[in-house]
């Protein structure tokens, strides 16, 4: 840049504005990342989740700057009624402010997550869009803006669109109107943010130049690693709690028990010979699957080879015989009849054996098939005590509340720490006298044993 072009730069007008999920600058004789010159329109446009390095960029070079990518936005009127927060809660707010108002806290479930966030909405009282998964999450949500905040959300989802100066809204429905929505709230929420790396539900924070941001989760980590986008998307983990660090205090004492069952005979050989067919495969080519990354080799594999196709079968085959052995059902009616005066959830990594339990045990099932109606039915007895078990298969991992529940029994699952701590922190709302209790049953002799010891190690670091 030559000093004629400086000296223009420095004298005239800059102009920001939101255009469709971009930041768009106007006036400037020159690129500056993460700026970058767009020949259609003649101006540089940055992703609109840069707007604050750009702000600062511009800023720091002392331009004349107007700013009107958040021209119409309006404060809510909030009247708080907050109840104290405990130790650790103060401690997560006070993390997340020092860390320039963003970043991820990562809390176990029923340790007032939602609480923490309401807290820091009232500090901040700029207009905030509140991320959920469930419709469920979308009720709850409002109910405690009403409580503690004294107004009204705007809701986004679940068949309602009514925005707001604090608004909640489904995942689904906030990446649909991402670009609309983009300039609207100087705050956003993710509740459950494991959720947003996805490649659709990330838009909704691509797309926005909310420069305060919030990230809630038990479960941090994913198994396919995309977590670490979270740090460029929201922030950095700010503040963080493991469940054993919480146990007795602020959860529900509890114990994990697992429970050992042999194969029966014939399932034996026919996990054997299948085992045999998968594990032959990979040692013939030398290959060894020690990440999602190199299963998704032999997955790719598989269209081109009618060798790799069959192992892929016999994995997929040997497994299913395993999370679904008869000598498991059996322990489950023992487990049952043992805890028969208790509140138990029963999870099942399959919605075929759901369907087998509910129908031999006569127990109420809760798959993503179910209609709205009869989950929401089936939840309240549940919660009522009407109902002293449930068996479900993943949607009630997360964004429902069952205090008075206290014993999880998981049957079958993947090898997901995020799936063991969400299941685990459906049992854990703290209750005077409570103890809870969460049984693995694994089949021996199989991977399950190995997926087991790798799921509770997700207990230390969250």
């Amino acid at each position: 840049m030559n000093p004629q072009e400086m000296e223009e730069s420095e004298t005239s007008q800059v102009i920001m504005e939101y255009e469709r999920g971009t930041i768009a600058v106007r006036g400037l004789k020159y690129e500056i990342p993460p700026l970058r010159w767009d020949p259609r329109t003649r101006c540089f446009r940055a992703p609109a989740y840069k707007y604050p390095e750009v702000k600062k960029t511009l800023e720091n070079l002392a331009l004349k700057v107007e700013d009107t990518v958040f021209s119409y936005v309006k404060r809510p009127s909030l009247t708080p009624n907050i109840k104290p927060l405990r130790d650790y809660q103060e401690e997560a707010v006070e993390s997340w402010m020092r860390a320039g108002r963003r970043g991820i806290i990562v809390l176990p479930t029923g340790t007032g997550k939602t609480i923490v966030a309401v807290k820091i909405i009232s500090m901040l009282n700029e207009a905030a869009l509140i991320v959920v998964p469930t419709v469920e999450l979308l009720e709850q949500w409002r109910l405690e803006i009403s409580r503690s905040l004294g107004v009204e959300a705007g809701i986004l989802g679940g068949g309602e669109r009514n925005l707001a100066p604090i608004t909640v809204s489904t995942y689904s429905s906030a990446y649909i109107n991402a670009e609309e929505l983009g300039n609207m709230f100087k705050l956003l929420v993710f509740d459950e943010v494991h959720h947003l790396p996805s490649e659709s539900f990330r838009q909704i924070a691509l797309l926005s130049a909310a420069p305060y941001r919030l990230g809630l989760t038990a479960t941090f980590e994913r198994e396919d690693g995309r977590h670490v986008d979270l740090l460029d998307l929201v922030g950095d983990v700010v503040y963080r709690k493991a469940v054993v660090e919480m146990k007795s205090e602020h959860l529900a004492d509890f114990d994990l028990v697992k429970v050992n069952v042999e194969l029966s005979e014939y399932e034996k050989e026919q996990f054997s010979r299948l085992h045999s067919k998968y594990k032959g495969f990979l040692e013939r080519k030398g290959w060894r699957l020690r990440s999602l990354h190199d299963f998704k080799r032999l997955i790719m594999a598989s269209g081109l080879s009618p060798e790799a196709r069959r192992a892929l079968i016999a994995w997929r085959d040997s497994r299913l015989l395993a999370l679904n052995s008869i000598t498991k059902l059996e322990v489950l009616r023992q487990l049952l009849k043992k805890h028969e005066n208790d509140r138990i959830i029963i999870f099942t990594e399959l919605n075929k054996t759901v369907h087998k339990i509910s129908k031999e045990l006569l127990i109420p099932e809760i798959t993503y098939k179910t209609k709205p109606s009869e989950r929401s039915t089936v939840m309240e007895l549940f919660r009522r005590g009407v109902y002293k078990a449930v068996v479900t298969s993943k949607v009630l991992e997360e964004g429902v509340d069952f205090p008075d529940a206290n014993v999880a029994i998981v049957l079958s699952g993947s090898g997901s720490r995020r799936s063991f701590i969400q299941r685990l922190g459906r049992i854990l709302r703290p209750a005077p006298g409570k103890r809870a209790v969460l049984y693995e049953v694994v089949a021996k002799g199989t991977p399950e044993v190995l997926v087991s010891r790798r799921r509770r190690r997700g207990l230390v670091g969250g």
